[in-house]
């Protein structure tokens, strides 16, 4: 998996480079713009064309991020390119470091008529505005810039810089190319100011930032690919976030034994669904259920109202149903790796008791435990003291309301640092908890955590959390513990919503229920048929 860090982490990272490995920071911008016209060469070699038959645009601010426009712009030159250069302020304001970027292109611009300088935003805006260019390089803000809030507005010369950019690419087929973050975006928080760069293409220094996942990280940051510009991973301190990937994904997705039985391939209790005179919650039961078992667990047990266990009969009769008296749970508790409760169980007062019984009892507390929906509600119940509890091993998965409910925090105060609640959340009650949204956000008691980000508004359906929930609980009873069977179930389930149909927004439960074994063949490259 790939760390991901906050502005502040990766100065650190950036400083403990030059102090502790003695590698100048000359030799970081060298190797930034280096990987920076590497990449961008890749971009268009995939279309088939040489760097040699385009023409770039790149604006460069006064700090360093200008420092590795200087760069780029050098490398593109060397590989045929022809470069436009902008100037937001004068060059006396520039860093000694960045001065001697600036002097290597006059001095090239004296050579080639492939490189032009303008020294200024007036100097340059009759002349770019005329010209076409194939790529537009934003190298005005890098990671320094902070925000507040959510629209702050930019200052000049920056907010006219952006402008540019802006209306170049709106009337333009041109790439809008990014160095390190999109210019008015907040690396750490994904905050934006007004205006802002949206880049179709981010090229990240070393690492990525946690506001590229964020508020509006995504929409601005468009494809992230990141440059190795030797800040090896050793030297980073107290990093603990990651991003989920493929393999991270294979790893926690345990094959079953070839000499192994249905006993030894994750045997799984469902508690879930419910029906009362007014509604029935049987559907989130037979989702919950179907998902573990196209997820590869073993043996499948659910809990439900048994005078309506037909419909799960049919749709996976493979699974097992029993009844929801308190005996004939805690029997079943004992057979089971891992319980999965919550997923339309029910909000009556019967039901609440019988939950809370469940999970005061020494046997149910000793297993690996998935908490969904209803589960979530009844904890939320006054007197219920979650952190007294003595879980071996328990995960926790509500949206963002459920979480409002349990931490009475505002939604607002939530989705303003999701990474930070979560982690707050899972070392005071010392539980495992799963934020479901985009992205998903994963912490554990010792403060680590996982950003999920695959998935779209595909997963924006009814019952999409019942799957979820039946896949994770499935990868729990095959083994893995309940963080990292969050983590990869929250990978798997995402995938599965990108493979369900190519119109996201058509996307059903059901869909989703049917891609998981196309996601899962992904992981491991296997062709399905």
């Amino acid at each position: 998996m790939q760390p991901v860090l906050t502005t502040g982490q990766m100065n650190r990272a950036d400083r403990d480079t030059v102090t502790l490995l003695h590698t100048d920071e000359i030799r970081l911008m060298e190797l930034a713009g280096r990987e920076a016209a590497r990449i961008i060469g890749d971009l268009f070699s995939e279309e088939g064309n040489p760097l040699d038959s385009r023409s770039f645009l790149v604006v460069c601010g006064k700090g360093n991020n200008g420092g590795d426009g200087f760069v780029l712009a050098r490398h593109l030159v060397n590989l045929g390119a022809a470069v436009d250069i902008v100037l937001t302020g004068p060059s006396d304001a520039l860093s000694s470091l960045n001065r001697g970027g600036l002097s290597i292109l006059e001095a090239y611009a004296a050579h080639t008529e492939r490189l032009r300088i303008f020294k200024s935003l007036e100097e340059a805006h009759p002349h770019v505005t005329e010209s076409s260019y194939d790529g537009l390089v934003d190298s005005l803000l890098g990671t320094g810039f902070r925000l507040e809030k959510e629209g702050e507005p930019l200052k000049n010369p920056v907010r006219s810089a952006v402008e540019l950019i802006n209306s170049i690419r709106e009337r333009s087929a041109a790439i809008l190319i990014a160095l390190d973050v999109p210019s008015g975006l907040d690396a750490t928080t994904g905050f934006s100011a007004t205006p802002s760069i949206h880049a179709d293409v981010t090229v990240c220094m070393a690492y990525l930032k946690t506001g590229f996942f964020f508020h509006s990280g995504p929409r601005q940051c468009g494809d992230i690919h990141v440059a190795e510009i030797s800040i090896p991973e050793f030297i980073l301190q107290d990093i603990s976030c990651h991003l989920t990937d493929l393999d991270y994904a294979a790893e926690h997705f345990h094959l079953r034994d070839p000499g192994g039985a249905k006993h030894t391939n994750g045997k799984l209790l469902v508690i879930a669904g419910s029906v009362n005179e007014h509604s029935s919650m049987l559907g989130a039961a037979l989702l919950t259920t179907k998902a573990a078992v196209k997820t590869g667990a073993g043996y499948v047990c659910t809990s439900m109202p048994t005078d309506f266990a037909a419909p799960l009969h049919t749709l996976v009769p493979s699974a097992t149903v029993i009844g929801r008296d308190r005996d004939t749970l805690l029997e079943k508790a004992a057979w089971a790796d891992a319980i999965v409760i919550g997923c339309g169980l029910g909000r009556d007062s019967d039901t609440i008791d019988l939950f809370r019984d469940l999970l005061t009892d020494p046997l149910v507390a000793s297993k690996k435990l998935i908490l969904d929906a209803d589960a979530l509600f009844a904890l939320t119940c006054g007197g219920f003291a979650l952190d007294a509890l003595d879980f071996r091993d328990i995960l926790l998965t509500p949206h963002a309301g459920e979480f409002s409910r349990m931490t009475g925090l505002t939604l607002d105060e939530i989705l303003a640092s999701p990474l930070e609640r979560v982690r707050e959340y899972a070392a005071r009650h010392h539980v495992n908890v799963l934020l479901k949204g985009g992205p998903t956000c994963l912490a554990d008691p010792s403060g680590n955590v996982l950003i999920n980000n695959t998935g779209t508004e595909a997963l924006s359906t009814a019952g999409s959390g019942d799957v979820l929930s039946g896949m994770i609980a499935a990868l729990a009873a095959k083994g893995t513990d309940t963080f990292n069977a969050g983590g990869a179930g929250a990978w798997l389930h995402g995938r599965a919503g990108d493979l369900s149909k190519d119109i996201s927004s058509l996307v059903s439960s059901e869909d989703i229920l049917n891609a998981i074994p196309e996601a899962v063949s992904e992981i491991f490259h296997i062709e399905e048929g």
